[in-house]
């Protein structure tokens, strides 16, 4: 019995959450609680900058739940995985905040929303030297976030990623 009972609120679920994807806000499924409340469930919507290199790699470059986004490390590279201005930190990170940007506006959101943003570069004193150019990115306040110097990016002359996590008040 109990098994069957466990099949039934499956099935249950499983319909409810498909018939909830259908509406009008398709970041949240509507089911049907056992006292027939209905209840409203985050659900997920993945984004993929460079679909090929992201399924590569085995990653979604940005993934929303409800009203938060969390986005994944920004490199300066094509779509082919060409590293682009190996040596130039100020043209890798204005190609970076433009990778967010697009990632952003798919969304609906805008720089305004960020409200955490981590940096790791390979040369600490070079992006302090370039990172005056986040104040035209971020023109209210700036985002939390923690800047990091490391061994190393994914790709040989990648000398900055940068991901960031925003939330949207609707």
């Amino acid at each position: 019995m109990a098994k069957f009972y466990l099949f039934a609120i499956t099935i249950l679920f499983s319909s409810s959450f498909l018939i909830g994807c259908n509406n009008a806000d398709n970041n949240k499924a509507i089911v049907t609680d056992s006292a027939n409340a209905k209840v409203v469930i985050d659900t997920t919507e993945n984004f993929n900058l460079r679909p090929k290199l992201e399924k590569d790699y085995g990653y979604s470059h940005a993934v929303k739940i409800g009203n938060d986004l969390k986005i994944s490390g920004a490199v300066s590279m094509t779509d082919s995985g060409v590293v682009i201005g190996p040596g130039n930190m100020e043209l890798q990170m204005k190609n970076c905040y433009s990778d967010l940007g697009k990632i952003l506006q798919h969304y609906g959101y805008t720089f305004d929303d960020v409200y955490a943003e981590n940096i790791y570069t390979t040369d600490m004193k070079e992006f302090e030297r370039v990172s005056g150019f986040r104040n035209s990115i971020y023109k209210k306040q700036f985002p939390t976030g923690t800047w990091l110097e490391v061994k190393g990016l994914a790709l040989v002359n990648q000398l900055i990623e940068i991901d960031m996590e925003a939330h949207k008040v609707k």
